[in-house]
């Protein structure tokens, strides 16, 4: 399987066809990166048995854990941004993954990270329509990722 380069930055939706799986990403990225937290519980299924597993988050179940991690990113002084790239989509009857890297940036007052993070995503039919079940981002570099937990949750 062959990595697909171009980056999902969330630009792109909602003029990809719905029911693509790459409208389902595009419309995450747009929601995380447009600062909505309506678009993105649209984005996700809305019930107990999804999960979200992050250096910042820990492991999250069911929206009613998930949601207030957004709010806490989305109502914060800190500028984030992230874009879906060298990934790998697998698609099957009414389920489908994506894996691969997330790149961009945190910003706040003095502190500007480069982010690099591994990503996969796993969305589900609902509906009729694709509906996150499961995301888990990490970091590889030690060092970036204790800056990263340092600047946004204050640990040392």
């Amino acid at each position: 399987m062959q990595a697909i380069e171009q980056a999902i930055t969330g630009a792109r939706y909602p003029d990809l066809a719905d029911g693509a799986p790459e409208a389902a990403l595009e419309q995450f990225y747009a929601a995380f990166n447009g600062r909505d937290l309506a678009l993105m519980a649209d984005n996700w299924a809305q019930t107990g048995d999804i999960a979200l597993d992050n250096p910042l988050g820990g492991i999250r179940r069911g929206w009613t854990e998930i949601r207030p991690l957004y709010e806490r990113v989305f109502s914060g002084p800190a500028a984030v941004y992230v874009e879906f790239h060298d990934y790998t989509l697998h698609l099957g009857q009414d389920l489908f993954y994506a894996v691969g890297r997330e790149r961009g940036y945190f910003r706040r007052g003095d502190t500007d990270l480069a982010l690099a993070i591994r990503t996969s995503r796993v969305f589900r039919q609902v509906d009729g329509r694709w509906k996150q079940v499961h995301h888990h981002g990490s970091i590889e570099d030690p060092e970036l990722l204790a800056r990263y937990q340092s600047a946004v949750l204050g640990k040392q």
